[in-house]
């Protein structure tokens, strides 16, 4: 027994040498067959084709009129008190009163626009009953006005872009609908842009489909553009990008640029953020033990306030409708928890936007950059895009939040420099102020520059070929080339694709590549050092939004 363990001995090495020899060359095999299988490498110049010569407006925007601007501003401002809550009652709409009188007004220029192309836009409502909420004192009705330019190609037809502005304003009390309310800059100015831009592009057609929206109740909370998102998210509509609208008057205050509109967009796409979980019980208590929640002090100020100037807010209106909910209220209805697919969804793109690096890429920040892109195209005078990266200014809101909580991606447009005495003010003068949205603040020629800007962004989305699916990068090998593989673009218009990249501190894209209609391309660039995004593009060199790609393990 003891010699057959030593002659079992002396083989044992012999195996181990044959096996791990065999080991080595089927890995050999096997890597020689990957390597005769990858595709073959690019070699990329330094630099490549700059990304910004590329984008070039397919139409003329060019008849944007600061005239018609003024016009559509002035009558806007005439209805007097747009308030969500003002009157929409047949007697206060004949008198030309209230924001019922204003929607109507709407409807008709849309329909105005519609029969002189021929009957080209599909003018529309969307009326829903909003309950009892935080600044709805009572059931009321609202309705969003829209149009819709349909889409020339039946695939195609399917992607919809959109511009907003909302068409409701509001004074320094929620609940007054009895003073003015003028609202010229917030946001009689946003809506005369969707309106200018439906009387420009109608004009033209376009393969995929546009929609000019104007939306009531975003003094309230959001809630026409809310209701309106929803709708598209449960009908389906593939809504692949939205520009919003809000205070772009350019108001004629000092410190203001005329030449500058920021756009706003979110990075963290909002609906890979789980909600914060409900507040526990009175019952349930908070804290290890789950006694008493004990309060926090007080937070101090960290200096000492400036004297106030400039116009303050009056205290709240105490004539409430009897048993309506005071205005400070949060909803009776709380906001819907995700389910345990919802956030296990969340967690999981969290995690994938973190190891990858992507928290500067969401949809809408590409949608942002290429903003930026037409602006260049259209040269000057065009006002300029200031691209900023976060979804809005603090303390404030608007109605493109309502669409990227429904998953879709938006920007907001708004004023260089925003003077609060023109918001939400009772106009009156105060302490040697002005106060009040007054139409005199509003620069008529910098809204019209706006318009041309959104309409041509709009015409450069609605002409070019859907963005490619399922684009992915190959994180497999461990090597210093960088292997991104995507599906044809949807709809058949995509000729060729655009891969794009910029290091990884670098805001816009920097540089492109072309593929000559392959949907495979090794680039010898790191993909460590980069961020890298693919563009169709079609025979006139129309281009998509980018897309940035998904980790391939």
């Amino acid at each position: 027994m003891e010699k057959t363990m030593v002659k079992a001995g002396r083989v044992f090495p012999i195996t181990v040498l044959v096996c791990s020899t065999l080991i080595t060359c089927v890995n050999s095999f096997a890597q020689d067959t990957q390597r005769s299988a990858r595709p073959a490498r690019t070699p990329v110049s330094n630099p490549a084709q700059p990304e910004q010569d590329t984008t070039k407006v397919p139409v003329d925007v060019s008849g944007a009129s600061a005239q018609n601007i003024q016009r559509i501003i002035e009558k806007l401002v005439s209805f007097g008190n747009r308030s969500t809550l003002s009157a929409q009652d047949d007697d206060a709409i004949a008198k030309g009163q209230g924001i019922g009188a204003a929607r109507e007004w709407l409807k008709s220029e849309f329909e105005t626009i519609s029969k002189d192309c021929g009957g080209c836009l599909e003018v529309k409502t969307d009326e829903f009953i909003n309950p009892v909420a935080s600044r709805i004192p009572q059931p009321t009705k609202l309705v969003n006005v829209y149009a819709v330019l349909r889409g020339t190609d039946p695939e195609n037809a399917k992607r919809i872009y959109l511009v907003s502005g909302h068409y409701d304003s509001r004074n320094s009390v929620n609940e007054n609908i009895t003073d003015p309310a003028p609202g010229a800059n917030d946001d009689a100015s946003g809506t005369a842009v969707s309106l200018e831009s439906a009387r420009l592009l109608s004009k033209f057609k376009f393969p995929a489909t546009i929609i000019f929206l104007t939306v009531p109740g975003e003094e309230q909370g959001l809630n026409g553009s809310k209701h309106f998102a929803q709708m598209a998210k449960e009908k389906g509509w593939d809504i692949e990008g939205v520009l919003n609208n809000d205070i772009v008057g350019g108001d004629m205050s000092p410190g203001q640029n005329p030449n500058v509109v920021r756009v706003f967009s979110e990075g963290i796409p909002t609906i890979d953020v789980p909600p914060n979980p409900p507040a526990p019980t009175a019952n349930q208590g908070g804290g290890e033990g789950g006694g008493a929640r004990t309060e926090r002090p007080a937070r101090q100020p960290a200096v000492t306030p400036p004297p106030a100037t400039g116009c303050a807010l009056p205290p709240p209106n105490p004539a409430m409708t009897p048993g309506a909910t005071p205005a400070a209220a949060p909803s009776a209805t709380p906001p819907t928890q995700p389910t345990d697919v919802e956030l296990r969804r969340m967690y999981t793109d969290l995690r994938n936007i973190r190891s990858i690096g992507l928290e500067n890429d969401s949809p809408s920040r590409q949608l942002a950059r290429f903003v930026a892109d037409v602006a260049r195209s259209l040269g000057n005078p065009t006002v300029q895009p200031l691209l900023v990266y976060r979804q809005d200014r603090y303390l404030r809101g608007g109605d493109h939040t309502s669409f990227n909580e429904s998953g879709f991606a938006a920007v907001r447009f708004t004023e260089y420099r925003e003077n609060f005495d023109h918001q939400h003010q009772t106009p009156r003068s105060e302490n040697g102020t002005e106060c009040g949205d007054y139409l005199k603040f509003v620069d008529f020629n910098y809204v019209a520059r706006v318009a041309k800007l959104n309409a041509a962004v709009l015409a450069s989305l609605a002409t070019a070929p859907a963005p490619p699916a399922r684009v992915r990068m190959n994180t497999r090998r461990l090597d210093n080339d960088s292997e991104i593989t995507w599906d044809p673009s949807p709809g058949g218009l995509a000729t060729d694709y655009e891969v794009v990249w910029r290091t990884t501190d670098s805001p816009n894209w920097t540089n492109a590549e072309k593929t000559d209609g392959k949907t495979t391309l090794v680039l010898q660039v790191s993909k460590d050092n980069v961020i890298f995004g693919v563009r169709a593009v079609d025979a006139k060199g129309n281009r998509s939004v980018p897309v940035v790609p998904s980790a391939q393990r």
